[in-house]
């Protein structure tokens, strides 16, 4: 019988920070660093960068949903970005770094959109969320040089994201709940 995998898809600001936290998830299947949204086919970083497409960057996570849930891979998206800023995330600003969730399904919308209003309204953060949901159109998978960028270019990476704030605000906001929720898998 063959396994049915199926797609999330997240924009959380650089692509580069997406992809570590939802690796370490049993059930992650693969995940590619890409753009989604905008109106150009097959757009190139450059031009994404120059703000001339109108794609978002984003990682599409393939899962195994006998393993984890679309809804704790919500849950993880939320606590790694700032869903309160609609300019960009943390260092990186402008319209390629808002932060988004593209569904696959019916199932996926109310979920994301279930979640979304929670978190609104545990008024946990500082603003209201503004994270827009909308129907997955085509995901570009990103160049070759940007696909785990974390693991090819670790210290880099590491540097870029130590001056991004992210971690800082996770650690505000979110404390030690993405830790345990990845500990659930255990």
């Amino acid at each position: 019988m063959e396994k049915r995998y199926e797609t999330a898809i997240f924009a959380g600001g650089c692509f580069w920070c997406m992809v570590s936290p939802f690796e370490v998830f049993k059930g992650v299947v693969e995940i590619k660093s890409g753009y989604i949204g905008g109106h150009v086919e097959n757009p190139k970083y450059e031009e994404v960068k120059k703000k001339e497409t109108g794609h978002y960057e984003a990682v599409k996570i393939i899962y195994d949903p006998e393993k984890i849930s679309y809804e704790k891979l919500l849950k993880a998206f939320w606590m790694q970005v700032d869903p309160t800023d609609d300019e960009g995330q943390f260092q990186d600003r402008g319209p390629q770094y808002r932060t988004g969730i593209f569904y696959t399904t019916e199932e996926q919308r109310t979920a994301a959109e279930k979640s979304k209003r929670e978190l609104d309204e545990s008024g946990r953060l500082p603003g209201p969320v503004v994270t827009q949901i909308m129907p997955a159109p085509t995901f570009y998978d990103a160049e070759d040089y940007h696909q785990d960028f974390h693991k090819k270019e670790p210290k880099l990476y590491k540097e870029d994201r130590k001056i991004s704030g992210r971690d800082e605000f996770i650690e505000k906001y979110w404390g030690n709940e993405f830790w345990e929720l990845m500990e659930e898998e255990e």
